[in-house]
């Protein structure tokens, strides 16, 4: 990747997060300062991503495809970190994955050389985007998603209109009846796949399918939901494959939220195409982990598949949000520096772990049992907590977060840490 004018792009104090009196700086400079959280050289709330942590999930990671020969094309939209994405390409990722035109758009800026769309390319100014980066470069990889006969010949007629690019590559979805985009069912599809095959701008690679679309499920009933639609996907394939629809090469296979990827990749092996398969997940949440969401979604996964356990210990959380206590106005209610424009509250709200009393402890504590997150304002998170809590104004609290895109995205600015609290790097988002 080309991250050279990105490491040098001035980081203005205006940008959240920031040291007080502290002018602008290059990015590359933010590491090179010796900040420390536990020294209160940041202002809070501030975004953390611990350093041991995602290396250790990336290596996690990279075991469970080579033990499982599958590839991962991480969704790109977690993160929109161009940094992240240069780590996750040098472990060897098959490439980014996006969800709009603008995300292709920060990929494309900074060097991804493949990038699989997984949402269809709707809209003249959309597809031409696309097709300006296939006359540009042509190294460049470009995958997108069909799912009807109108989205096929709406992008044949933009392709041939345009001129001077190879077919554009597509993978047939398969959806859920009521859920999200897709084809609801084979006989759908290959109406799709059929139209794909006939139209001299597209060359149909594969299938494709998200299973996030059912959620976690604590008795179990998703994983029987996702097995279920995972085999639908398969039907789809091997029905286009019998009628010779997709264009020549590997077929793709693809699907793979951060929940299921074990079941996708179980049944995606195990499909027999009568040709060589390509099985690319999508994980893009394994790489920060979570403490809610997606540490519930490992469990399960670890139930499913017990056989990961000899790949060591799981992911680990790597995302905080560090923040003052800022009142404590009655005996069982505090306050904190953090609301709705700090961190993710659509799955579950911030959960409280460690304080820190600057100038009394060595390095942040397990808060004790009773303190718990219960509401959000935009700027306040409200805490209950025991009347006998420790805490006090000028505490400092980490929070532990659930669903990471919708962190992420709060943020320009995220500190990567050591596990002693120092500043290494700083990453930039593009949100």
């Amino acid at each position: 990747m080309h991250l050279d004018d990105l490491l040098s792009t001035t980081i203005e104090p205006i940008t959240k997060g920031w040291p007080a009196g502290m002018g602008s700086l290059p990015l590359d400079e933010i590491g090179k300062q010796g900040w420390s959280l536990r020294n209160q050289d940041l202002a809070l709330p501030a975004l953390v991503l611990r350093d041991s942590a995602i290396r250790h999930n990336s290596r996690w990671m990279r075991a469970f495809l080579e033990r499982h020969d599958v590839q991962l094309c991480p969704h790109g939209k977690t993160t929109m970190a161009p940094q992240l994405f240069a780590r996750q390409l040098d472990d060897g990722a098959f490439g980014i994955t996006v969800a709009t035109v603008q995300q292709m758009r920060v990929c494309r800026r900074f060097g991804v050389k493949r990038v699989l769309m997984a949402n269809q390319l709707v809209g003249r100014q959309a597809i031409r985007e696309v097709l300006l980066a296939l006359k540009a470069d042509p190294d460049f990889d470009f995958y997108c998603l069909v799912d009807s006969v109108d989205g096929v010949h709406l992008l044949d007629q933009e392709v041939r209109a345009f001129g001077g690019t190879p077919a554009l590559q597509v993978l047939l979805e398969g959806g859920i009846a009521g859920r999200r985009t897709g084809s609801r069912s084979v006989a759908d599809a290959l109406e799709v796949a059929r139209a794909a095959k006939a139209a001299p701008g597209l060359a149909l690679r594969g299938v494709e399918g998200f299973e996030g679309v059912f959620g976690r499920d604590p008795e179990g009933g998703s994983a029987a939901k996702v097995q279920e639609f995972l085999g639908f996907l398969v039907e789809i394939a091997k029905a286009v494959a019998a009628e010779n629809l997709f264009a020549p090469g590997p077929v793709v296979l693809s699907a793979g939220g951060s929940a299921h990827f074990d079941q996708v990749t179980k049944v995606f092996k195990a499909a027999d195409l009568g040709r060589e398969t390509k099985v690319i997940l999508r994980s893009g949440c394994y790489f920060s982990h979570d403490s809610g969401m997606y540490r519930q979604a490992f469990a399960d996964l670890g139930q499913r598949a017990p056989e990961l356990a000899e790949l060591g210990q799981g992911l680990r959380p790597a995302l905080e949000v560090w923040a003052y206590v800022q009142s404590r106005p009655e005996p069982g209610r505090l306050l904190a520096t953090m609301g709705k424009r700090d961190v993710s509250f659509d799955s579950s709200l911030p959960a409280p772990e460690r304080w820190f009393r600057p100038g009394v402890h060595a390095a942040p504590e397990a808060l004790p049992k009773g303190h718990a997150t219960v509401a959000l304002n935009d700027q306040h998170a409200f805490l209950d907590v025991p009347a006998e809590s420790p805490l006090k104004v000028g505490d400092i609290l980490t929070f532990g977060i659930s669903h990471p895109c919708t962190t992420f995205d709060k943020w320009q600015l995220i500190y990567v840490v050591d596990d002693d609290d120092r500043v290494i790097e700083g990453v930039r988002t593009f949100f």
